[in-house]
């Protein structure tokens, strides 16, 4: 920046200003529309006891909702089952991505067939997805019942969805079968990137089939996993659509994470207030897992 120092504008840079305005100022005020005005609304709305049952009488309480929030008991058993479902969810697709990544990586007969037929469960909206685990689920007609009846594993059909903790899990089942190949398809592009030369040095080192993944393909695959890791996660810490499409928070509240508790609080009690509250707080406990992430994770990679 040093050359930068003590350079003023000229009139002449003014008259080039003045001319490229017009054209960034529309982009300016979509961003200023769409996103700046909405996230002010929503912060000032935190800091109201707004209720759409009396929508004239809201009145500024400050930081009254986030306290409220922190007393809650119901915040922290959300924000538990979130934790639980983020960690399992996202670990889980991890460990079969990678794995995927790395056997799609190599050459063989039909690899091109199975790369392709990797996307479908990710291409699948989550709603259809849902819709099938749910019918997959199901306790009287379900095909995991009958499938485990049939191979003898289980001589009463089980109630998967019917159990708070059985229910979350099999929600977590379905979440890392539609997702894990989106993390395979980021960590395969990123294995493609390192150079042959490198596993051929290794080789020839005497280095192991193991030795050479945690010495070679492991740090130069960082960027990757850390792209893949952070966009998972904050999909997992927010996730809603197949909770509300399987069990809609029940039972019993087992899988009433955040993001159903703000929808709860904001859509069918109507605190709308409380609601923002709620989603600044989800959005800051997002904020803190990217950075210990990308402190964990982030590496410049030289070849």
């Amino acid at each position: 920046m040093e050359q930068f120092k003590g350079t003023r504008f000229k009139r002449s840079d003014w008259g080039e200003l003045r001319w490229i305005l017009p054209f960034v100022l529309p982009a300016f005020a979509l961003i200023a529309l769409v996103i700046l005005y909405p996230f002010g609304l929503a912060m000032y709305y935190s800091l109201t006891d707004y209720n759409l049952m009396r929508p004239l009488s809201r009145s500024f309480v400050g930081l009254g909702n986030y306290l409220e929030i922190l007393r809650s008991g119901y915040f922290w058993d959300s924000l538990w089952k979130t934790t639980y479902f983020t960690l399992l969810s996202v670990g889980l697709e991890f460990v079969l991505g990678l794995w995927a990544a790395v056997f799609l990586n190599k050459k063989f007969r039909g690899r091109g067939f199975l790369r392709a037929l990797i996307i479908l469960p990710w291409a699948l909206p989550t709603v259809v997805n849902g819709m099938m685990w749910q019918w997959i689920f199901d306790a009287n007609y379900g095909a995991l019942n009958g499938l485990l009846s049939q191979l003898g594993f289980i001589k009463h059909y089980v109630i998967w969805l019917g159990e708070p903790f059985m229910a979350l899990n099999s929600v977590i089942v379905a979440d890392v079968w539609k997702n894990f190949s989106f993390i395979a398809l980021l960590l395969l592009a990123g294995l493609q990137t390192i150079p042959a030369e490198l596993y051929e040095a290794a080789t020839m080192d005497g280095a192991s089939g193991w030795r050479r993944f945690w010495k070679v393909t492991f740090p130069l695959l960082k960027p990757s996993i850390l792209v893949a890791l952070v966009l998972r996660t904050i999909e997992a810490f927010k996730v809603f659509d197949i909770i509300y499409m399987m069990t809609k928070g029940g039972p019993a509240d087992g899988t009433q994470v955040l993001s159903f508790y703000i929808y709860r609080e904001s859509f069918q009690f109507l605190h709308l207030g409380f609601g923002a509250a709620l989603s600044f707080m989800v959005s800051v406990g997002i904020l803190i897992l990217a950075v210990v992430y990308i402190k964990g994770l982030y590496t410049e990679v030289e070849y």
